[in-house]
């Protein structure tokens, strides 16, 4: 059996990478941004959130494009217009203009995500899901813990605009990668059919006929079915409550080593290195103990919720560094959260396991635009806590956060099971 899954995989990941270098860049800008455009606290968290703004607004359509376009030519068209986007941030000399460019970012990456759950749905069987989802997510953090020292380098030399312009290159080359390499299963030359089957009986949403792949019209009723559920919800909240999480390390969280720790620019990338390698310990453990559970014969909501749950509850410690002066102890605290936040990054699972089968990418899309309002909401609300200088609110706001969660998964998702849509015939 050909193991060609692990190819598509292995693609996602570096996607994913090149995705959160695109969003996170800016946070390690940041600072030489607010003195270079002469930016208010309050602008600065305008233009962390500016991303969020367009990437919320369109993760419905994003979702229904999905369902509608194949894989290969939206990602290799999202890749490609995402990193010129990221490129000409690097000759801005305005707010207005920093801020249109970071929303156009948004855009053209809403559907990366609703995409990466197709193709994972697609290409993987059930009990071998929960670890493709920790592998593609980790990229996000092994590739920010790597990353963050690196850019503070090619900063330091280079300038921020020069940090934005390699980006930007590094992504359009990514771009020709995926497009050259990139199959659905059922237009892959060189899988073979016993790797077909197996995906196909283990619960992977594999299309081989015509027939399977015929397009469909958008029904408002299908919307309606991505509202409609109780257990929907419940995911939606949980990972708003997740992504504020995520969202406070990808914008603010180097501005407050140096602003607000007062740590050296260099020194500050890569200690903030730290909690992202704790994140990718995380999700990995996750999504290998959540499927190695399952194949134990563990029901789904042990399975599933359990990494979640106990991550959630552990990403309150962040909390605990409005309580120590000492360096280590604040970034012990950090990596401590980011470390549950990373086993709480499994939550697409739920949208692979509980969406009717037809609307995989837009109840995804649902799901990650509640989730993405987090990029939308945190970065504001922090900028306004902390416009007196004090960061200690903006760290009870993120703890409160992961409580919310917490009892989201636990009282409001129920039972994990698949969504079948019964059409009612008039």
């Amino acid at each position: 059996m050909s193991k060609k899954r692990y190819n598509i995989l292995a693609l996602i990941f570096g996607s994913v990478v090149i995705n959160y270098l695109d969003r996170t860049n800016i946070s390690v800008a940041a600072p030489a941004i607010k003195e270079a455009l002469d930016l208010s606290s309050v602008q600065l968290g305008l233009i962390f959130s500016a991303f969020g703004w367009t990437y919320v607004a369109l993760q419905i359509p994003g979702g229904i494009v999905v369902d509608k376009v194949g894989a290969r030519l939206l990602y290799g068209l999202m890749l490609f217009f995402w990193s010129i986007a990221t490129l000409l941030q690097g000759f801005v000399n305005s707010f207005i203009v920093l801020l249109g460019l970071r929303a156009s970012i948004g855009i053209f990456e809403a559907p990366a995500y609703p995409a990466n759950n197709a193709i994972v749905t697609k290409w993987f069987p059930e009990n071998e899901r929960a670890s493709a989802i920790a592998i593609y997510t980790s990229g996000q953090f092994i590739g920010l813990a790597f990353l963050f020292p690196v850019l503070t380098i090619i900063q330091d030399n280079l300038g921020w605009r020069g940090l934005f312009i390699v980006s930007g290159v590094i992504g359009i080359l990514w771009a020709i990668v995926w497009y050259t390499f990139y199959r659905d299963p059922d237009k892959h030359k060189s899988v073979s059919s016993k790797e077909i089957e197996h995906i196909r009986e283990g619960g992977g949403l594999v299309k081989s006929t015509k027939a399977t792949i015929e397009k469909t019209k958008f029904s408002w009723l299908d919307l309606a079915q991505a509202f409609k559920h109780r257990k929907l919800w419940g995911v939606y909240l949980g990972q708003f409550c997740v992504g504020s999480v995520s969202i406070f390390f990808l914008t603010w969280f180097p501005t407050y080593l140096v602003e607000y720790r007062g740590l050296d620019f260099i020194k500050s990338g890569f200690l903030a290195s730290l909690p992202f390698l704790a994140a990718f310990a995380g999700v990995l453990l996750s999504g290998f103990t959540s499927d190695f559970l399952i194949k134990k014969g563990k029901s789904k909501e042990i399975a599933r919720k359990a990494p979640v749950l106990c991550g959630l509850l552990l990403s309150v410690s962040i909390i605990g560094a409005n309580f120590t002066n000492d360096t280590f102890y604040v970034i012990l605290f950090m990596t401590l959260a980011f470390f549950g936040n990373g086993l709480a990054s499994i939550t697409w699972v739920f949208v692979s396991l509980m969406a009717p089968k037809h609307l995989i990418g837009l109840v995804g899309g649902v799901f990650n635009l509640i989730g993405g309002l987090s990029a939308v909401v945190v970065p504001v609300v922090i900028g306004v806590l902390v416009k007196d200088g004090d960061f200690s609110p903006a760290l009870y706001f993120i703890g409160a956060m992961t409580l919310l969660g917490f009892l989201s998964f636990l009282l409001i998702v129920g039972k994990v099971k698949r969504i079948v849509v019964v059409e009612l015939k008039v």
